[in-house]
């Protein structure tokens, strides 16, 4: 459970994301926070690098509070993570969990010290932590003793299971040693980050056989655009299928300038087109074909897209069950028929060369037929029209 959110234990999965904002600048990054948790990250993760970062934890939870806004917030930690939380204790009180990176908590003796200063943190506030390993980050003493043992193995491991043996090891021993240190098991979840996709998917297999913790999937340095897209669909697309994983971040890199909260989307997106959870209305439409010439269809279907995310946290509030409704706007008469009879609400435009009329089905009903230049804002009113009808409000 983070602040009301619950993790683990039959939970829905739940969407994360995080900041790239320079912390110490509070109402910059508040502001991407209220961003990042309107899109639909229902946790959302920030840096806390420097003294400046820490200091500026609780003045981010109060800027939130002001926007009436309860999101629930991680610290991110490394290196340093133990001074940080010790100098600014009202960091470690506005923040709802902690993520410790093993392989970034100190070397040597410090190491187990500076750990057990982080867990010791948590207990007194009563955080939970994330235990994160990621493979650009591994412990090197731990690596290097894993190698040790392997070596002596009658038949040694290769170095893909070598590296995958390091992380789980690595997550497994912390995750082991907070609980020797007073942090409850169920105030724990791991991770273990890598940016290949078999990789991931073997590495979290056999983190789900060793381990009952809650676990946060995510591919690390995913990439930018269509690559980073489809390479985190296809990684979280099998564990998600396998019943592993409880979190999930789709870690974009975001186009210079570029809408941090595109990941959230993709992450919603992912879980529901899968039918593990429903966020907002979804638009099915077609590709097109020599059959449709004409760009309305294509217009149309982004426009009803971006309608009904802008209208969701409004429905949300005040609609039962709205994030389930199905749309579809289809481009000729060949499949637009039969699939807009299969959503709630669907639209078949003309073709090239057919009769310049679109009907629209609602709930397998032809319903209307639109015609002309208004065809867009009509059909958002049956939508209205439609949500008003069939979802009950909330009491």
């Amino acid at each position: 459970m983070v602040a009301g959110v619950a993790i683990g234990g039959g939970a829905p999965v739940v969407v994360q994301s995080m900041t790239n904002t320079d912390t110490a600048d509070a109402i910059a990054t508040a502001l991407q926070v209220a961003q990042l948790f309107r899109a639909g990250s229902e946790i959302v993760r920030i840096t806390v690098n420097t003294r400046e970062a820490a200091a500026a934890v609780p003045r981010i939870r109060e800027q939130l509070l002001k926007m009436d806004l309860r999101v629930p917030l991680v610290g991110d930690f490394h290196f340093n993570g133990h001074k940080l939380l010790e100098e600014e204790p009202s960091c470690a009180e506005a923040l709802d969990k902690l993520r410790i990176n093993p392989g970034n908590v100190g070397k040597g003796k410090k190491r187990d010290d500076q750990f057990a200063r982080l867990i010791e943190i948590a207990c007194k506030y009563d955080k939970p932590v994330r235990i994160g390993v990621n493979w650009g980050s591994l412990d090197q003493e731990l690596l290097a003793r894993i190698m040790d043992e392997n070596a002596g193995r009658p038949h040694p491991l290769d170095a893909a299971e070598l590296m995958r043996e390091a992380m789980i090891s690595s997550s497994l021993e912390s995750a082991a040693k907070a609980e020797e240190l007073g942090l409850a098991g169920n105030r724990i979840v791991l991770s273990c980050k890598v940016s290949g996709v078999q990789d991931l998917i073997g590495i979290y297999r056999d983190l789900a056989e060793r381990s009952d913790y809650p676990l946060h999937l995510g591919l690390t340095e995913a990439g930018m655009g269509s690559k980073g897209i489809v390479a985190s669909t296809a990684a979280l697309a099998v564990m998600l299928q396998e019943g592993i994983g409880d979190t999930i971040r789709v870690s974009l890199t975001p186009e210079p300038n570029g809408d941090r909260s595109r990941e959230v989307i993709v992450a919603q997106e992912i879980l529901q087109t899968m039918g593990l959870r429903a966020f907002t209305p979804l638009v099915a439409a077609c590709p097109g074909c020599g059959r449709t010439s004409s760009t309305v269809f294509q217009e149309l279907a982004q426009d009803i897209q971006s309608y009904v995310r802008e209208q969701m946290p409004a429905w949300r509030l005040l609609r039962v069950g709205v994030e389930n409704m199905s749309l579809a706007v289809m481009g000729c008469v060949v499949n637009g028929p039969g699939e807009s009879k299969h959503a709630n609400i669907g639209i078949s435009l003309p073709g090239t060369g057919e009769t310049p009329v679109a009907p629209v089905y609602v709930d397998g009903q032809r319903s209307v037929t639109l015609k002309g230049e208004n065809i867009a804002r009509e059909f958002r009113a049956i939508i209205d029209d439609y949500v008003a009808r069939k979802y009950q409000k909330r009491v």
